[in-house]
């Protein structure tokens, strides 16, 4: 997998409990028929098994599409139902042995939480960085003091990979943070606790779109 061949403008972390009824396969069908690119399952609760029927049924549900399956932390699940890839956060395996794990065409991304960091994870060639918060969210509370807009700019002229914004994310802030620098913006509750997921990406992927101009 090379860098140059991943879409990561509209990518979209699961979590089971905002998703509701409607299911995390079906919240992630929606969203990749409005636009979304990446597909990152996440479930902190779930048994192994319960982790590995989970994104089988998300990577059934989003077969014949281009979006790309990542698996959040779990590189066993990640090998079981052959996904595109994992995301780590630092306190999570280390890189270079997720990388031993998976193997050189797996995509790995890395949260950076400072600018140290930033630096490190280029050092190590990671596929994308998740620049993480940009901004406070209530989703996620356990995490290091928000980028801010500002910090996202500077993080971007220290890296040449990819990064994906995350963190307090929606479609009234999704083009400051491209023209921040990012190339993507990564979201959870903008796409599994809105009423229309499939609206809710196209908006955010028209958003991401329009900054690019």
């Amino acid at each position: 997998m090379t860098q140059a061949t991943v879409d990561y403008s509209v990518y979209l972390v699961t979590d089971t409990a905002l998703c509701g009824s409607r299911g995390v396969p079906e919240t992630a069908r929606l969203a990749v028929k409005g636009g979304a690119t990446v597909i990152q399952v996440r479930d902190k609760n779930a048994s192994t098994s319960e982790f590995i029927a989970l994104a089988k049924a998300v990577q059934t549900a989003i077969t014949g599409t281009d979006a790309k399956l990542i698996i959040n932390d779990n590189v066993e699940v990640a090998r079981a139902i052959g996904a595109d890839g994992i995301h780590i956060g630092q306190s999570d395996l280390p890189y270079h042995e997720a990388r031993a794990i998976m193997g050189p065409e797996a995509i790995i991304g890395l949260s950076v939480e400072t600018m140290e960091q930033v630096i490190q994870a280029e050092g190590w060639g990671v596929d994308y960085m998740g620049i993480s918060p940009v901004f406070d969210t209530p989703t996620k509370t356990d995490t290091a003091a928000a980028w801010g807009l500002d910090g996202l700019a500077l993080a971007r002229h220290a890296t040449s990979r990819p990064l994906v914004g995350i963190g307090g994310i929606g479609p009234d802030n999704a083009a400051d943070v491209i023209r921040a620098g990012a190339n993507g913006v990564a979201v959870v509750s903008a796409i599994c606790a809105a009423q229309d997921p499939e609206a809710a990406a196209r908006n955010l992927l028209d958003q991401v779109r329009a900054a690019r101009v």
